[in-house]
């Protein structure tokens, strides 16, 4: 089911081990693409093709891809009004209560960001920043194997703060009826979003990007989705600005023999659970805890409705990892540098400082990674694939724009002249150079 590893070495060349070849695509991938394009035709160019004849041919491009890719072609592409505002009808009280507690917890943190704009007089005249936030901004919302209007509350929220304008939706369409989730229609309505489109995949992103005769161009995508979600963001940057390239899921958790190993499992499966690529690792210098964890694992996932999911996850990318002491453990996931990295350990508050890779942060066992999947408050669109070391979750400033404003009075324009012209001459760029110097007094 999930195997202990006591080999570090081992593990470094497997679970612990990322490969970066564009080509590593799993075999349910390859058969689908080979299904609607034929052999020989690779995921990247798959989506290049949708993306040309959605931004040549717009609206009929989207019929047609609907059809052949979700089997399903919903008329009309947006969701009607009466549908969105019936859309809290669709689910239970206690589900709504659930996510106007998640609603209002995520903007809370958000709003926390701090946005401002700012000027200065000591470099003579006055130079700032302004802070403008984007006009129209699309969101992505996943709705394959799990709707996930929790991505819907996470990308949306951050954009409302920043005062995005206009947030449009596209999401896939349900295989029955042609009705999107109806929790992704609640969370929207909740939000005040009256533009949703049952529209999946690559053409749901090439949509956002070009625009059609429906769907109106956007100025950034955001939201994580599928292999050809990712693929599509990829092919239409800059012509629109996106959140990020996000791969499977990943957590790892560092433990040791103070760990309650039944909630360390639960953990686990929980993250195995999104997707049979989904990574779950547990980093501990503890066999004994190893061993329970292990066990708990077998008890629990019997009773999953994913178990499926879940076992394949686990015997593909999860592990248990055997390591000499918790310090090995810290830098070992620091170096992997995970979406989310749990630390369940007696003294974490003193080793979570030795941590500056990693998504989200999760100290001691009371922060389990699901509480933020929902209703802590800070984002869940996180870097993965090694990315936190250098990327940081979706916040407010993705939805913002920084002007430079420059105000400059004589005499300090004076004295950059001849500095400015030397550079420019330096660079043999004389017409920069004449166009300081004819303003020389």
């Amino acid at each position: 089911m999930i195997e202990i590893i006591e080999d570090l070495q081992v593990a470094k060349s497997t679970i612990l081990h990322r490969s970066h070849k564009p080509t590593d695509y799993p075999d349910h991938v390859l058969s689908g693409v080979a299904r609607i394009f034929g052999d020989g035709v690779s995921p990247e160019d798959a989506v290049a093709r949708i993306l040309s004849d959605v931004r040549d041919n717009g609206d009929i491009a989207l019929q047609s891809w609907s059809e052949r890719i979700d089997g399903t072609v919903p008329d009309p592409f947006q969701v009607a009004q009466n549908d969105l505002s019936s859309g809290r009808e669709l689910i239970s009280a206690e589900t709504s209560q659930a996510m106007k507690l998640a609603l209002d917890r995520i903007r809370t943190f958000h709003s926390l960001q701090p946005l401002s704009d700012w000027e200065t007089k000591e470099l003579g005249g006055i130079m700032g920043q302004r802070m403008i936030p984007l006009e129209r901004v699309g969101v992505y919302v996943p709705s394959g194997t799990a709707s996930l209007p929790s991505s819907l509350l996470m990308a949306a929220i951050p954009a409302q703060v920043a005062g995005v304008q206009e947030i449009i939706v596209c999401t896939p369409p349900g295989k029955e009826g042609n009705q999107v989730a109806g929790v992704i229609l609640a969370a929207a309505h909740m939000l005040g979003i009256d533009k949703v489109y049952q529209l999946g995949g690559a053409q749901a992103i090439a949509a956002m990007a070009y625009g059609t005769e429906t769907v109106p161009r956007v100025d950034k995508i955001v939201g994580p989705g599928n292999i050809f979600v990712t693929l599509a963001k990829q092919q239409v940057f800059g012509q629109v600005g996106i959140d990020g390239l996000f791969g499977p899921t990943e957590t790892v958790i560092v433990a040791d023999e103070a760990a309650n190993p039944e909630w360390v499992a639960a953990d686990l499966l929980a993250q195995a659970e999104h997707d049979v690529l989904a990574t779950a690792i547990l980093i501990t210098p503890s066999l004994q805890l190893a061993q329970l964890v292990k066990a708990a694992i077998t008890d629990k996932i019997v009773t999953l409705k994913r178990k499926k999911i879940v076992q394949q996850s686990l015997i593909d990318r999860g592990g248990i990892v055997i390591v000499p002491d918790i310090k090995s453990a810290v830098s070992i996931a620091d170096e992997y540098a995970p979406e989310h990295l749990c630390l369940y350990l007696d003294d974490a508050d003193q080793w979570s400082n030795s941590v500056q890779n990693a998504g989200c942060l999760f100290i001691g066992q009371y922060s389990c990674e699901v509480m933020v999947d929902y209703v802590a408050g800070p984002n869940h669109i996180l870097p993965t694939g090694g990315t936190a070391r250098f990327s940081s979750p979706l916040n407010v400033l993705d939805f913002i724009k920084i002007m430079s404003v420059v105000t400059l009075d004589q005499k300090t324009s004076n004295s950059l002249i001849e500095p400015a012209a030397r550079i420019a001459l330096a660079e043999s760029l004389d017409a920069h150079a004449l166009a300081a110097l004819e303003r020389k007094p």
